[in-house]
């Protein structure tokens, strides 16, 4: 089964960035580790650098320029949203609570008028 929207890297030069990017952001983990003996500022150094370079080298590649198209469309959606105002969100979050409210009180009627029916009326329990 083959899913034509899953895009893949499909040259050798953006493989090898891709991996190369991983290689990187690996060895920033491990210089982590391997930099115990160092000041903490270091050892974050290390992990920064290794970050820094796995992102400039996926950003040179396709799927890396992808990303980055997508999540500048992304941003741009979100600044279009039209976010709601507070009494907005107020008054929404008051009627759904009153929604639900009604809504238990109703099962639980239900529940009891099926259980009455049934248990009651028709087997006889008490």
């Amino acid at each position: 089964m083959s899913n034509p929207g899953v895009q893949t890297v499909s040259s050798a030069t953006d493989k090898v960035k891709v991996a190369l990017a991983i290689i990187a952001f690996l060895a920033g983990m491990v210089g982590f580790y391997v930099l115990s003996n160092q000041p903490m500022i270091v050892r974050i150094g290390a992990i920064l650098v290794g970050i820094a370079v796995a992102i400039a080298l996926a950003m040179t590649s396709e799927p890396g320029r992808r990303f980055l198209g997508f999540a500048q469309d992304s941003y741009n959606e979100v600044r279009r949203v039209v976010w709601p105002s507070r009494k907005e969100t107020i008054q929404m979050t008051a009627t759904v609570f009153a929604f639900v409210a009604v809504m238990a009180i109703f099962l639980w009627l239900a529940d009891k008028l099926i259980e009455w029916v049934l248990y009651g009326q028709l087997l006889g329990w008490t």
